[in-house]
């Protein structure tokens, strides 16, 4: 890994890329991000939380069409669902596509996607060229980091570097909704 450090979107988008993970800021809180393909930097990024597996990672992307990839094919009137809240702070529960591997979407037929609405999380995925993992920049049980600092202080040189920009307005990490029955799994805030 390269001493930790303040990383411009191109530069993080490189980072992605070449398998590192990156620290970056979201509508609430800094995430944790990687190449959802590369199951080397999502396991990192287990291993750095201390996350079981099972437990699945969300994907956040600048765009619906970038998760196409990763979920199957819905109703009318549940797509209609998902785009009444995005992009925004909701994420919502879909079913995943066949080719998704377990260390991805952990033990669940469905994936965790949101379109994000945060200016910094839609230049990083423009600039990566596709959706990214998406998880809150801290140890399981600790709080989710709302500072480089604090990422800095959780994670260190085990990350390549923090993504330059400002958390958005929200307090609360984002709602999460089963797409199927419309459920709130995990409520978030404003």
């Amino acid at each position: 890994m390269v001493q930790q450090q303040s990383l411009t979107v191109e530069q993080a988008a490189g980072c992605l890329r070449r398998g590192e993970v990156i620290a970056y800021p979201t509508e609430a809180v800094y995430g944790l991000g990687c190449d959802p393909s590369s199951e080397a930097a999502v396991r990192h990024i287990l291993q750095l939380k201390n996350r079981r597996q099972e437990a699945g990672l969300i994907l956040v992307a600048d765009s619906l069409e970038r998760l196409s990839p990763f979920v199957r094919p819905v109703t009318r009137e549940q797509l209609a669902a998902a785009k009444a809240t995005w992009p925004g702070p909701v994420t919502w529960l879909f079913p995943r596509a066949r080719s998704v591997p377990d260390w991805l979407a952990g033990n669940h037929s469905t994936i965790a996607v949101r379109v994000s609405e945060h200016p910094v999380c839609i230049s990083l995925c423009r600039a990566f060229g596709g959706a990214i993992v998406s998880t809150s920049a801290n140890p399981a049980a600790a709080e989710p980091a709302t500072e480089p600092g604090k990422v800095i202080e959780y994670f260190g040189n085990a990350i390549a570097g923090v993504v330059e920009g400002s958390l958005g307005a929200n307090r609360q990490p984002s709602e999460i909704r089963d797409l199927a029955t419309g459920a709130v799994i995990r409520a978030g805030g404003t």
